[in-house]
């Protein structure tokens, strides 16, 4: 049954304070190279040890029970390797369950994202992406666990909203340098706006586009991030905002209940 109760800790010997310079070096400059979110959860976790939730189905997230110095926290993260972390509908399925699982035992929820966008085509529009996506939108907007997003690389769109944003009340958002918070990426957005151009033209408006949006600065004055922190860093602060959030008390407003998009 669902209960307030906090998980119980476990000591480890895996302190905050372990520093690992590799993280720095694992999103490749080159937005459109894919890595593995794998490899991040393992350098961030105690001890590198996490388990991983129906691993073979919508590979394109994941979700896994680990630990943070001690603590039980579930993990949610896009996996850039496959359909380069798009939101499709059996992730946002997969995700949402898992993400509500986590608020009704009061386990504090760390997403990681690199999400470029949802998934596009005719299936995924006619299998009712919208009323799908909608389901990961509302299990993260009810959720009163605390709720820890680091963005990676790319943010886009709505998809990034769904993703824990401070859009969906998350407690503390934080990015690496070499995330992009946009609508779009540059190329897809030029070419809307400034469609008709010379090819010259629109390369000059992509570099504009590229040094407004392709970093988290934009975002953080506007109060969307909280932080740019360096990738080695991460596991620290996140120990030191689970501290932060560990008295969290967020009550919905009352009534039966909501209406999730089923």
């Amino acid at each position: 049954l669902p209960t307030p109760e906090t998980p119980p800790r476990r000591y480890t010997p895996d302190t905050r304070t372990r520093f690992d310079p590799s993280m720095d070096k694992l999103v490749p400059e080159d937005p459109n190279v894919p890595y593995d979110m794998h490899e991040i959860i393992t350098k961030l976790v105690d001890d590198g040890d996490y388990y991983e939730i129906m691993p073979k189905f919508a590979q394109n997230i994941i979700i896994a029970f680990a630990r943070l110095e001690g603590r039980t926290v579930g993990v949610v993260g896009n996996q850039p390797i496959c359909s380069a972390g798009c939101l499709d509908i059996d992730a946002s399925v997969k995700a949402a369950r898992f993400v509500r699982f986590c608020d009704a035992f009061n386990i504090p929820i760390i997403t990681l994202v690199d999400v470029p966008g949802f998934l596009p085509g005719v299936d995924q529009e006619h299998g009712g992406i919208i009323r799908h996506g909608a389901k990961l939108l509302y299990a993260y907007a009810e959720a009163t666990v605390p709720k820890l997003t680091v963005i990676t690389r790319k943010a886009y769109g709505g998809a990034y909203d769904v993703m824990a944003s401070k859009h969906l009340r998350g407690d503390i958002n934080l990015a690496w340098p070499s995330s992009e918070i946009a609508v779009m990426g540059a190329k897809g957005a030029v070419e809307i706006i400034f469609r008709g151009r010379s090819p010259e033209e629109q390369a000059q408006e992509v570099a504009k586009y590229e040094q407004l949006f392709a970093n988290p600065l934009t975002a953080a004055r506007r109060g969307f991030i909280d932080d740019v922190i360096k990738p080695a860093d991460t596991r620290l602060r996140l120990c030191q905002e689970l501290d932060a959030l560990y008295h969290k008390k967020l009550s919905n407003p009352p009534k039966k209940h909501g209406n999730i998009p089923l």
